[in-house]
């Protein structure tokens, strides 16, 4: 068999010190299913990239790939195929990965169409993984659920029910369940004895489609729960389609605090753990095992985002559990790695672990021992050496207002799309970091979430480009005006996020309607496939 690392002579382009060298499709399939570690990165926009990939690639942008790439890739020699659509992303990616001290990289010839041609599965869509396991898990484990009517019925009825809705509080706020509560799927499990005391009390688990509705309510199910809990088949997308109206700007959610039932949730995480083959280790063996050669380590803390910032482990990355099971691309891209998993009590971690260990048959570890050393605060900042090298001028938001009222510079922001069209500075103009060629005569000011990447952005942009320190968030907060516009980027321009279909501005319905067929469907093109095995 050829693997990474082992191309043979005649089908490949030899690599130089500057340039990888390319890999057929067959030889990157062998080395997905070849059991070593290796990591599919795709340079692509994710916009883009929900358009056609392979199941088992990561995005990682070319706008990001500074800090993505690091915080995917731990370990400088693991093996890396890089592969795009055709467009000649991939060969930059792989040049940039090599100039960073990375040093088996390969790019898939040909990308995702070779990859087509030669008879291999690709998926729209994204986080694929995760959102086909979780069809799997409904399959597997015979997950309950009920239709946007039958929940109608059962809240007119009078029975005790709750509405827990498994997604974060800014997916909740969009669109919820009447009478709903924001309970983020890695705390369900954790928090279920406080909020649900009553056995006879009927749990219903929602999101916005189907994933995380089918992992949350099985969580419980799986944490040995004795009530009765169903997942809402399709989510809010289903409420609406439905007929039925969903609630907007809603908050409701758990108190704050740990929860008085902790003990309880660490004692079912523990069976569901044991079930499930997720190892234990002191933290102290935890750094030992981060400090191994030859092996890719994942060090990740799956708390809240409040008590990340609080005081985590030196090096722990933040992820939160709910959406790490749902999103594990974002997290995790090499095969055959490690992950270690912290919390404060080991309940998230267990809870969370286990559905990992399934997923991708990863070797999982819950950390004990949290504050057994020193810790760090705020949140995760990851590597990024070459922002430190740039010092382009930073300038504050108030000065920037008086900069546009008297016509003396203009704006690019880098925010996601979708967050440049709920609220930007007024007269910016949205672009994606790499693509600012156009942008005409400045001067210029980038703002952004991530001012590292507006240094790098404004270096590339020319000379007198200057930054707006602390972003769009600095703006918002000195109480200046902001501008909405939702055709603004167009649903066509959004290269940089996949649009989910309550983010477009036409053809909602239709696109719900298709994305839940498309996560159904998930379960039969993974078994096309043939590179995963779940379970």
């Amino acid at each position: 068999m050829t693997v990474i690392g082992e191309v043979s002579p005649g089908r490949a382009r030899e690599a130089s010190p500057d340039r990888a060298r390319e890999v057929s499709p067959a030889e990157a399939r062998a080395a997905l299913l070849s059991g070593r570690e290796v990591a599919l990165l795709d340079a692509r926009e994710e916009g883009e990239f929900g358009r056609s990939h392979i199941f088992w690639a990561a995005p990682v942008p070319l706008s990001k790939k500074e800090w993505r790439a690091r915080a995917l890739l731990p370990r400088r020699d693991v093996p890396v195929i890089c592969v795009d659509g055709g467009e000649g992303h991939a060969a930059q990616l792989a040049a940039w990965l090599l100039s960073a001290g990375y040093t088996d990289v390969a790019v898939l010839a040909g990308g995702t169409p070779a990859w087509v041609a030669a008879g291999f599965v690709a998926f729209s869509g994204v986080h694929v993984p995760s959102k086909a396991f979780g069809e799997w898990v409904e399959h597997h484990y015979g997950t309950e659920s009920l239709d946007p009517p039958e929940l109608d019925a059962l809240i007119r009825s009078g029975q005790p029910h709750v509405i827990l809705d498994s997604r974060p509080m800014d997916e909740f706020r969009k669109m919820s369940i009447p009478g709903g509560i924001c309970v983020p799927g890695g705390e369900l499990a954790y928090r279920i004895g406080d909020l649900v005391p009553d056995p006879n009390t009927t749990i219903v688990v929602n999101c916005a489609g189907r994933t995380r509705s089918i992992m949350g309510a099985e969580s419980l199910r799986q944490a040995g729960v004795p009530n009765r809990v169903i997942a809402l088949r399709n989510g809010t997308m289903g409420w609406e389609l439905a007929g039925f109206t969903a609630a907007r700007g809603e908050t409701a959610t758990y108190p704050a605090g740990g929860p008085k039932s902790a003990a309880l949730a660490l004692e079912r995480a523990r069976a569901f753990a044991e079930r499930s083959g997720v190892g234990s280790v002191s933290r102290a063996e935890a750094e030992r095992m981060l400090a191994e050669a030859g092996r890719t380590t994942y060090a990740l803390d799956v708390r809240a985002a409040e008590e990340y910032a609080a005081g985590h482990i030196p090096g722990f990355r933040h992820a939160p559990g709910g959406q790490l099971v749902q999103a594990t691309d974002q997290w995790v891209a090499v095969r055959g790695a490690r992950i270690l998993l912290s919390d404060d009590d080991g309940v998230r971690a267990r809870m969370s672990g286990s559905w990992l260990r399934q997923m991708g048959q990863w070797e999982v570890f819950c950390v004990e021992g949290l504050a057994d050393g020193p810790l760090e605060t705020g949140p995760w900042r990851g590597e990024m050496p070459e922002a430190d090298a740039v010092t382009p001028e930073a300038i504050s938001a108030e000065e920037l207002a008086a900069l546009l009222t008297a016509g003396q510079a203009r704006v690019v922001e880098l925010s996601r799309s979708i967050d440049f069209r709920d609220g930007h500075i007024p007269g910016a103009v949205w672009g994606i970091r790499g693509r600012l060629g156009a942008l005409g005569e400045g001067p210029w000011v980038v703002a952004g979430p991530d001012e590292r990447l507006c240094r790098l952005a404004a270096a590339e942009i020319g000379p007198g480009t200057r930054v707006l320190a602390g972003g769009g968030a600095a703006w918002a907060r000195a109480g200046l005006p902001l501008a909405k516009d939702r055709q603004n980027p167009p649903d066509e321009a959004c290269a940089d996020w996949y649009l989910r279909p309550y983010d477009r501005n036409s053809g909602i319905e239709d696109a719900m309607r298709e994305y839940l067929s498309w996560e159904i469907d998930l379960v039969h093109e993974v078994a096309r496939d043939g590179t995963s095995r779940f379970g």
